[in-house]
């Protein structure tokens, strides 16, 4: 992983947590919310960084001690909402807040240097994108695919 120290997962999380709890929540409550914003916001990131296979696994597994703790400790999450509440409330939320927490890691990873071994073409990044799960086919045949 990450040799420096502020990049490490555990402080990158950190950043878009600063990020995501400075996010206003639009709805009117006369006391305080049931679920933080953030912790709806964070849920969604944990749910990739635990690598659960699904919302329905996580909804699942969201009550387990060691889950419960790895949110509470890694993602900073007070109370994980469930996998059909998270959705609503994820869905409310307008994409282009997102940007900040993006823009924030990929500056500190341009400072340390981390990208340059991703450069590729014409000063361009190179990505490995998977999409095999929405487009995927066994009969595709050409000259270059060996099949």
């Amino acid at each position: 992983m990450f040799t420096t120290h502020s990049l490490s997962p555990s402080r990158l999380i950190d950043v878009v947590y600063q990020s995501f709890h400075k996010i206003k929540d639009s709805r009117t409550f006369s006391g305080k919310p049931r679920i933080r914003l953030v912790d709806h916001m964070m849920c969604g990131l944990a749910i990739f960084g635990l690598k659960f296979p699904s919302l329905l696994k996580y909804d699942r597994d969201r009550s387990e001690p060691v889950i419960e703790q790895n949110l509470k400790a890694l993602y900073h999450v007070h109370t994980p909402p469930s996998d059909t509440y998270l959705r609503e409330r994820l869905d409310q939320v307008d994409t282009h807040l997102f940007r900040d927490p993006f823009k924030k890691i990929f500056a500190k990873a341009q400072r340390h240097k981390v990208l340059e071994d991703f450069a590729f073409m014409n000063g361009y990044y190179l990505l490995a994108l998977d999409g095999t799960g929405k487009f995927s086919s066994s009969n595709v045949c050409c000259e270059h695919s060996g099949v």
